[in-house]
C-alpha cells in the first residue's frame, strides 16, 4: 500500500475532529513532498558528485547507472516512478537494452507488472511475428532496428515507456512505434536523466506524449565540470 494510503488510514481510524484532521493531513501531505524532494536532490547530487562531462554534451554516469549500478538509487528511482504515474493504469513496462533494463526491472516491483525490452539485434531464440522501428543512438552515433516479440505486447495493454537517457528522443519514439504497430497505448515515458537542450524533450511533449524526467540538465561544461538543472 502506497505510503500516503497508510498514513490516510491511521487518520481516517483515529477519532480526530475536523480541524484535527485537515492538520493531519496537512502534515502527511507536506511530508510525502519532502520525501519527493529527497529522491530527486539525491539523484541530482549523485549526477554531480559521480557524473563525468565530456565534449560534445556526453555525460558519462556508468559509476552508478549504466554500467555498475546503485541499487539502493534504483528503488529510489522506481518509486518516484510510480509515485507520478500513479494516476495512470500500467499494464507493462517496455524498455530498450542494455541500460534501461536494470531500472525497468526495478520499478516494476511497484507497479507489479511485466517488463519488456526491446532487443537491438536478431537471435535465434527470437521467433513468432516481430514488431521492429529504426532509432538512433546518441551516444553511440549510429542506426539500429529495435525488436519486440509481438506476443509481449497485446492489443489494447497500457505501455509505460522507462529509459536512462532522453537526449534526441529517438529511441522513446521508436519504442512508442513499436506500441502503435502493436495496437497498444503509450500510457507514458519516465527518464531518468533528460538533456533539456536538446530537442528530444520538447519533440515528444509537443506530439502530446506524457514525459515524466527525474532529473532534467539544462547546462554542463566539460571544462569546468559543472552542471546546471532545471528546477
Amino acid at each position: 500500500m502506497p505510503l500516503g494510503a497508510r498514513y490516510g488510514n491511521f487518520v481516517e481510524k483515529k477519532l480526530y475532529s475536523a480541524p484535527e484532521k485537515w492538520y493531519a493531513y496537512f502534515i502527511i501531505n507536506s511530508m510525502l513532498r519532502t520525501r519527493k524532494i529527497e529522491r530527486m536532490e539525491l539523484l541530482k547530487e549523485r549526477i554531480r558528485k559521480d557524473g563525468v562531462i565530456k565534449e560534445g554534451n556526453v555525460l558519462k554516469v556508468d559509476n552508478f547507472l549504466n554500467h555498475q549500478m546503485d541499487i539502493e538509487l534504483f528503488n529510489e528511482i522506481g518509486r518516484e516512478f510510480k509515485r507520478r504515474f500513479a494516476d495512470v493504469k500500467v499494464d507493462r513496462i517496455l524498455t530498450i537494452e542494455a541500460s534501461g533494463i536494470g531500472i525497468a526491472a526495478i520499478a516494476a516491483q511497484y507497479f507489479h507488472v511485466p517488463v519488456v525490452f526491446a532487443k537491438k539485434s536478431q537471435s535465434i531464440n527470437l521467433d513468432g511475428t516481430m514488431l521492429s522501428a529504426p532509432i538512433e543512438s546518441f551516444t553511440h552515433k549510429r542506426r539500429y532496428e529495435v525488436i519486440v516479440a509481438s506476443r509481449f505486447l497485446n492489443p489494447g495493454e497500457n505501455v509505460l515507456i522507462l529509459d536512462d537517457f532522453l537526449a534526441n528522443g529517438c529511441a522513446a519514439l521508436g519504442l512508442c512505434e513499436i506500441i502503435e504497430k502493436a495496437h497498444a497505448n503509450v500510457a507514458g515515458i519516465g527518464i531518468v536523466i533528460e538533456k533539456g537542450f536538446q530537442c528530444g524533450g520538447k519533440m515528444l511533449r509537443e506530439k502530446g506524449l506524457r514525459v515524466e524526467s527525474l532529473a532534467i540538465v539544462d547546462g554542463m561544461d566539460a571544462e569546468t565540470q559543472t552542471i546546471h538543472f532545471r528546477d
